[in-house]
């Protein structure tokens, strides 16, 4: 199976309009909605001793993630295509007096230039378009410095069901990553939210060949 097959009946996957959710509902009640820095990257993190460097959060949503983030000593910048999701997350993170770099930015025609030496997506990869994948795939490589890691959670195939986010195996993973960054690793695990119990998911972390 390629990772243009088997998930992409786009009629399957309905979702919603990413700039209008944030004014319609508050973060807190949204599905991917965590307060704490998500669970794999923070294993990740501490079995390596990473603890600063350059840092991306891609499609940062309530910026839980990038608060976090700055909080462990990385120089942080926070993306999101909802005006209002970055809005609030420099709320958020002003009154907890953190300082992240938040930009409203479509990742499909971005206007970051990176570097950065970690790129975190935490649900944004896995409700592109199939037919954008391979621009996004190129869009992160080209951020990434030389050795910088791209760590991805989506979906995982072994979720049931076809609604909501696209499902991945670790095979199609490999195989679309594989094109332009080195698949380090990609485990099975569970996406922190809202949810219970929590979907199934994919914790991948590539890293840039330059």
């Amino acid at each position: 199976m390629t990772a243009n097959q088997g998930d992409d009946d786009q009629a399957a996957h309905q979702f919603p309009d990413w700039r209008q959710i944030y004014y319609d509902q508050p973060v807190e009640s949204m599905p991917w909605y965590s307060p704490a820095l998500d669970e794999d990257l923070a294993a990740w993190l501490d079995r390596l001793r990473i603890s600063s460097g350059r840092a991306l959060d891609l499609g940062t949503g309530p910026g839980t993630q990038a608060i976090e983030l700055a909080r462990r000593g990385f120089q942080v910048t926070a993306s999101d295509l909802s005006e209002e999701a970055v809005r609030l997350a420099a709320e958020t993170a002003a009154a907890a007096g953190v300082v992240v770099d938040w930009r409203q930015d479509d990742l499909l025609a971005t206007q970051l230039t990176g570097p950065f030496d970690l790129i975190f997506d935490r649900g944004c990869f896995h409700v592109l378009p199939p037919e954008r994948r391979l621009d996004y795939l190129q869009t992160v490589a080209n951020w990434l410095a030389p050795g910088g890691r791209l760590l991805l959670k989506c979906f995982s195939r072994a979720q049931p069901g076809e609604q909501g986010p696209h499902r991945f195996t670790p095979e199609q993973i490999r195989e679309l990553f594989g094109k332009l960054l080195t698949v380090e690793s990609v485990e099975e695990t569970m996406f922190q939210g809202t949810l219970d119990p929590p979907p199934r998911a994919l914790f991948c972390v590539m890293r840039s060949r330059q």
